[in-house]
């Protein structure tokens, strides 16, 4: 009679739980952005957030907790309550930073269900027209006529665009020094005063730039050529056989939300990105938008780690 009991009560929480989970969210959700407000994962994120509250009936309220590579967003949002009400949106510096930094306040893969892939897309290398390059070869040339003595910005340690410059450092064999800045913005602006001497831009930052005539676009990061800029060419059509590389947004959360609600919330932001209105928007941010399963964006995430470390190794980054 008592294992009946236990059984029907495990049964009752059980049907409970679903039900809560179906009805999910019945309150406001707050999404922390770990980049500053014009980052990519900014624009990604915020762009997901409205469809979400469409779907969902409820606001889904986006707050920028920028500094240290996304760190101090992951964490806040790693020692908040797991109930589903608060996440996370990261860029691919989430999977960078366990091999950028010693003593992490979280682990990566343990603290974190990995929720939803929002998207992807290339970065763009610009420069000032002030310094007279109009190609990567102008640019590399440069660089090794003066080792060490060029500057160039990122959006913060570990962030896509950082690690998108060192892989171009191992491909052209080339010596320039990291200067980190606090997001996109910042960095754009400082490159296009000539005040560092380029950024791997995210495309949907640098396009207004690039359009108006205020910053030079020498190469696409992406094995193809973007058909939002169809006049710049890849690194790999200049000489850099094989160079590929995507700066992807993803959505985290605490890992003890209840699986019923993480698993909503991926179907959920899946069904987002394939709506029409939404896929229009991110593509004209030249943005691929995901749809990825938890398991597979799981693995994602740890080959992520594993290829960031090795970039890390390669170009001799000791961690912080």
């Amino acid at each position: 009679m008592k294992n009946a009991v236990r059984l029907l009560a495990a049964a009752l929480a059980a049907l409970a739980c679903a039900a809560y989970a179906q009805n999910y969210p019945t309150k406001p959700v707050r999404l922390v952005i770990s980049f500053t407000p014009g980052s990519s994962t900014d624009i990604i994120g915020r762009a997901v957030a409205a469809k979400l509250q469409e779907v969902w009936g409820q606001p889904v309220v986006a707050e920028n907790r920028p500094g240290a590579g996304g760190t101090v967003g992951s964490e806040f949002v790693v020692r908040s309550d797991p109930d589903g009400y608060t996440l996370l949106a990261n860029s691919s510096a989430h999977a960078a930073n366990p091999g950028m930094y010693k003593e992490l306040r979280y682990d990566t893969m343990r603290d974190f269900v990995n929720l939803a892939l929002l998207g992807g897309g290339p970065n763009v290398l610009i420069v000032s027209p002030e310094s007279g390059w109009k190609s990567l070869k102008d640019f590399v040339d440069a660089a090794k006529k003066t080792p060490g003595k060029l500057n160039f910005s990122s959006a913060g340690i570990g962030s896509g665009t950082h690690f998108n410059l060192e892989k171009l450092k191992l491909a052209a064999g080339i010596d320039v020094q990291h200067i980190p800045y606090k997001g996109t913005p910042e960095a754009i602006g400082d490159t296009i005063a000539n005040r560092v001497c380029c950024y791997w831009a995210p495309l949907n930052a640098a396009l207004p730039h690039v359009n108006g005539g205020k910053a030079t676009a020498l190469a696409i990061s992406s094995a193809q050529r973007s058909p939002l800029l169809p006049n710049v060419p890849s690194v790999a059509e200049q000489g850099y056989a094989g160079f590929d590389y995507t700066l992807w947004v993803g959505l985290w959360g605490p890992a003890k939300i209840p699986q019923d609600i993480a698993a909503k919330i991926n179907k959920d932001v899946n069904a987002a990105l394939a709506s029409p209105d939404l896929k229009e928007r991110l593509a004209k941010l030249g943005t691929v938008p995901g749809n990825l399963t938890i398991p597979q964006f799981t693995d994602f995430v740890k080959k992520e780690i594993e290829d960031t470390k090795k970039i890390l190794d390669a170009a001799g980054i000791k961690p912080q």
